[in-house]
C-alpha cells in the first residue's frame, strides 16, 4: 500500500511553468504505475499523464497537455513529477496523483485503474 501526497501547486501567469511532485509513502513504490489527473470546478476528473511501473520507460499524455507536460519518476525517492510548461488558463484545476498496482496497457487513462489517491494540489493559471 502507498499513500500519495502532492505538492508544488500554486498561482502562476499564463506561459509560466510549475513542477508538481508526488511523494508516495509505503513500500514497493516501483511496483506501481503512477498517474496524474485533474479536476476543474464543475467538471469531471480527467486524465493528464501516467508513467508505467519500475523503470518508467513508457509515459502517456492527454492530447491537451502533450508537448507541454512531462512526467517522470524517481524510485529512489518514491516520487513522481509532473513538469508543466507553457501553462494555460484552461490548465487551472486541482491536480491529483494516483498509484495503480496492476494497470494494464490501454487503461492508464481510467480513474478506475488506480488504487490510491492523494488529496490534490491546486494549480491556478491566470491570463
Amino acid at each position: 500500500q502507498v499513500q500519495p501526497v502532492e505538492s508544488g501547486g500554486g498561482l502562476v501567469q499564463a506561459g509560466a511553468s510549475l513542477r508538481l511532485s508526488c511523494a508516495a509513502s509505503g513500500r514497493s513504490f516501483s511496483n506501481y504505475a503512477m498517474g496524474w489527473f485533474r479536476q476543474a470546478p464543475g467538471k469531471e476528473r480527467e486524465f493528464v499523464s501516467a508513467i508505467n511501473l519500475w523503470s518508467g520507460s513508457r509515459s502517456y499524455y492527454a492530447d491537451s497537455v502533450k508537448g507541454r507536460f512531462t512526467i517522470s519518476r524517481d524510485n529512489s525517492k518514491n516520487t513522481v513529477y509532473l513538469q508543466m510548461n507553457s501553462l494555460k488558463p484552461e490548465d487551472t484545476a486541482v491536480y491529483y496523483c494516483a498509484a495503480g498496482l496492476a494497470v494494464s496497457s490501454g487503461n492508464y487513462y481510467s480513474t478506475g485503474s488506480y488504487n490510491y489517491w492523494g488529496q490534490g494540489t491546486q494549480v491556478t493559471v491566470s491570463s
